[in-house]
């Protein structure tokens, strides 16, 4: 399978379906929450999804209900101006990266497969992650592996991929392993592993400036009663969402009118944040760490 819908009840449930509304789905993956969307819609509801992944169109769904755009869901206004909406019923996305991305070792997403470090969402691109790791300056670098991860030895670790290339490429995934082998702490490899090759990944594709774009452009897509329904997987992305509903940007600013007003667009459906269940954790492990926030337009 392509990707094993994450939250899919739970999910699509917060979009609070209208069967005769226009819905949103994002980030298209596998097609498991379009497909959902799909069954509550009637013959006038209408889906546009979104993807930049390629390989994703593989998965389209025959549905002339269904609308799937080859790009970036950071464009999501101007995509759906083109299409002639100006306003939504309701926008999912699923920030998480698909299993067949993390699985297919042409891809490079994944430190246990080896191969090329590539890691692009879309292979129309140009920067790959050994763009990143050969030719970003010292400054770049830090600014990576301390604001996209968690670890405390960013410097050291960037000090030896500066002194490697001094000399060589970095060419593959096993190669940059066995370079930054001297700061990766024994018997937790694969914790920082999985958050060195998270920040390259965030940077190949500019992740959280398009997800600030995306979100950013929620505002004015929905309409009072329109909801959103998101699924992130790491702080990153989770501090975002958390902010456009708490504050209404996501810069997390409290902003207020000259009568002290403040100026919030979305109120919170859930109060807290609602998690997979032990279950569906035992039956797709990828989906630990998703969290779900839903919000309505105000």
């Amino acid at each position: 399978m392509y990707h094993e819908p994450v939250l899919l009840k739970e999910s699509i449930e917060g979009l609070n379906i209208n069967s005769n509304g226009v819905y949103v789905d994002a980030t298209f993956g596998g097609g498991g929450h379009s497909a959902e969307i799909l069954s509550k819609l009637s013959e006038k509801g209408q889906l546009i999804a979104f993807d930049q992944d390629k390989d994703a169109h593989k998965n389209k769904i025959k549905d002339n209900r269904l609308t799937l755009i080859y790009g970036n869901f950071r464009y999501i206004q101007n995509y759906l101006e083109y299409l002639g909406y100006e306003t939504v019923d309701g926008v999912l996305a699923d920030l998480g990266i698909s299993s067949y991305q993390i699985d297919e070792y042409s891809r490079g997403f994944s430190y246990r497969l080896g191969g090329k470090l590539d890691m692009r969402m879309n292979d129309k691109q140009e920067t790959k992650a050994s763009d990143v790791l050969n030719n970003y300056d010292e400054a770049k670098l830090l600014y990576i592996f301390n604001n996209y991860c968690d670890i405390p030895n960013a410097r050291r670790l960037v000090s030896l991929i500066l002194e490697y290339r001094l000399y060589n490429k970095i060419e593959t995934i096993e190669e940059f392993i066995e370079i930054i082998s001297p700061v990766t702490p024994k018997n937790k490899e694969y914790k920082y592993l999985s958050q060195v090759f998270q920040a390259i990944r965030i940077s190949v594709n500019d992740e959280i400036n398009a997800l600030d774009d995306f979100l950013s452009s929620c505002s004015k897509i929905t309409q009072p009663g329109s909801r959103l329904s998101i699924i992130s997987y790491h702080s990153l992305e989770d501090r975002l969402v958390k902010n456009l509903i708490k504050t209404g940007n996501t810069e997390g600013k409290l902003e207020t009118d000259i009568f002290g007003q403040t100026n919030l667009n979305f109120k919170a459906i859930n109060r807290k944040i609602i998690l997979p269940s032990d279950a569906e954790i035992e039956k797709n492990p990828r989906a630990k760490s998703a969290k779900l926030r839903i919000a309505e337009r105000i």
